[in-house]
């Protein structure tokens, strides 16, 4: 199975037209339709955005394999739109060097630690 066909399947899955999927993925509705007509699939700059409001894991959009047998988001990283807070605070985090995000790590650490019922 391709990816635009696991595409498909799992629209089909959540009873997700493409014209809505194109809405949350910010993907035209042309190039889904391209997809499913020639069988061709996304380029890799759209994954993670697919994955995210598919509510599946790259490894299972890519392969077909669910190391967990489930496609329930379960793993060991974050999916982030750069266009909220928490993306510029990426962003912003990436570009500093080694000294300067551990700095910041102890920031947030020692701020945590100050709220109640708040856990690392």
């Amino acid at each position: 199975m391709t990816i635009s066909e696991r595409i498909f399947e799992r629209l089909k899955q959540l009873d997700m037209t493409q014209k809505d999927f194109a809405i949350e993925t910010g993907i035209r509705q042309s190039t889904i339709s391209e997809w499913k007509k020639n069988k061709t699939n996304p380029s890799s700059d759209k994954i993670l955005a697919i994955c995210k409001v598919l509510d599946v894991t790259p490894e299972w959009l890519l392969s077909g394999v669910d190391p967990a047998a489930s496609r329930v988001k379960n793993h060991d990283y974050y999916v982030v739109d750069v266009h909220t807070d928490t993306g510029l605070l990426v962003e912003i985090f990436n570009g500093l060097d080694k000294s300067q995000r551990d700095r910041i790590i102890g920031y947030a650490e020692a701020f945590s630690a100050m709220m109640p019922g708040f856990l690392v």
